[in-house]
């Protein structure tokens, strides 16, 4: 196996850099690993040996509220219980049925649309993840503390709330949580990549960094092609490849919006009111149910809310190795229209103010990145689609164009494996391992040719 990678080094959404200052290292894309400690693939593959591992913080989320404690999400479900009050036995009642077999649902849940193996429990999923969140949320839960905690969940599908499935990842989310605490990538999110890059040549492969991929003359001629790519790129790069007909299809993809991202250099870690905020790896910052869903909104509809629903990674308080001593990193983004240039620095460090007063005292350097930065980065992120577009009830398991196999094209050979095939975003190496099987089934049947031969 051949892999080709256009930048210097490997790592896509998994790279690490000193942004700030020396000696601050920063994750530029993906930070805290929700789905990565569950994937089926990761976990089948020996990455602790090639320099993984994973730290796990005391709760998942923290979402803090203007007057009372912040809300907790914690890996024991009875503590998590504990701080929802009137909720707790219906939030129980929702996460407990699959806690039972939470490989098996993660199993289900993390790839295309096909019949499950845990029918029940996958139906049971399915019953309530089909539901608006917001509308979900508001029917399950009585009180502003879950509903809150919800919403915050659900806001990483990155539409609004009234949209059909995004209870799905309200509860992905806070099922995971309850499996294993997100962590984060000890000495940064690169090592992942590092781990299976490394893995990879042990099997025998070979990695070429610095190649980028323009056109067929610049790859050899294989049985099989993997395009870890967005639609777009793949349309491109492979234009004599793809009949015209799929190609338009291509075209017509959404990527949806994008994401604006601070990381700061800190002298010290970040003063939240309730204290117990630092115990997380994650702190959804955006209030009630209500202002989250209100704020989505209106960024889906390409506006910038002054109170942006925010997602705040404190990687530096799990592992000190990012910052000096004494020292930590910051790391928050929100969601802007696609394309957006719109300047979200004064939004985002308000909101972080609001629920940790001082902070902005403690800032040392700030390294900013706006859709435009993100596609720049990686040409996968159109216009600063970090998610690899838009997962609405139109894209979410026809991504990207509607067939039987997903990760198939017309060409035989020609495959695709990145955040635009089920299941979407995410570090959970889920799109490829998908992708792979439906090649392998192929491979044996075809001889290396050039592609578009």
């Amino acid at each position: 196996m051949l892999v080709l990678e256009g930048a210097d080094d490997i790592g896509g959404g998994t790279r690490t850099a000193e942004l700030t200052l020396p000696g601050f290292h920063h994750d530029v894309c993906s930070a805290v690993h929700t789905t990565g400690i569950l994937s089926p693939f990761f976990r089948s593959l020996p990455l602790e040996e090639h320099g993984l591992q994973w730290i796990v913080p005391r709760a998942s989320v923290a979402h803090p509220l203007d007057d009372q404690p912040a809300v907790m999400l914690w890996q024991s479900l009875e503590e998590t219980c504990a701080g929802l009050g009137a909720d707790a036995s219906s939030y129980r009642d929702l996460i407990a049925p699959f806690l039972d077999n939470p490989n098996g649902f993660f199993r289900d849940a993390l790839g295309p649309l096909s019949w499950p193996i845990h029918v029940g429990m996958f139906m049971r999923f399915g019953l309530n993840a089909m539901w608006p969140a917001a509308s979900f949320a508001n029917w399950r839960f009585q009180q502003s503390r879950a509903k809150a905690l919800f919403a915050g969940c659900a806001g990483h599908s990155v539409l609004p709330l009234d949209k059909m499935f995004t209870a799905a990842l309200g509860l992905i989310f806070s099922i995971a949580g309850h499996v294993e605490p997100w962590p984060v990538a000890s000495g940064g999110s690169q090592a992942i990549a590092r781990a299976l890059g490394s893995f990879l040549k042990e099997l025998g492969g070979e990695i070429r960094t610095g190649v980028p991929v323009i056109s067929p003359a610049d790859l050899p001629a294989a049985r099989v092609y993997l395009f870890d790519t967005s639609p777009a790129e793949l349309a491109s790069i492979a234009e004599s490849a793809l009949p015209n007909g799929y190609r338009r299809r291509l075209g017509r993809y959404r990527y949806g919006p994008g994401a604006f991202k601070l990381d700061w250099a800190l002298d010290g870690p970040i003063p939240w009111r309730d204290a117990n905020c630092r115990e997380a790896s994650t702190v959804h910052l955006g209030g009630t149910l209500e202002e989250i869903a209100a704020g989505e909104a209106a960024m889906f509809r390409g506006a910038h809310p002054e109170r942006p629903y925010v997602l705040l990674c404190q990687q530096s308080e799990l592992d000190p190795s990012r910052a000096p001593e004494g020292k930590h990193t910051g790391y928050a983004y929100c969601h802007v229209p696609g394309g957006s240039t719109v300047d979200m620095t004064e939004a985002i460090e308000n909101q972080v103010e609001r629920f940790a007063p001082g902070f902005k005292d403690r800032i040392l350097a700030r390294h900013p990145m706006n859709t435009h930065d993100f596609h720049r980065y990686n040409p996968n992120y159109v216009g600063g689609a970090i998610t690899g577009g838009v997962a609405d009830v139109f894209q979410l398991f026809t991504r990207p164009v509607a067939r039987l196999d997903p990760y198939t094209t017309p060409n035989a050979r020609v495959f695709i494996c990145s955040a635009s095939t089920p299941p979407g975003g995410g570090v959970h190496g889920m799109c490829g391992y998908h992708a792979a099987q439906s090649a392998l089934r192929r491979l044996e049947r075809l001889e290396p040719a050039p592609l578009g031969s």
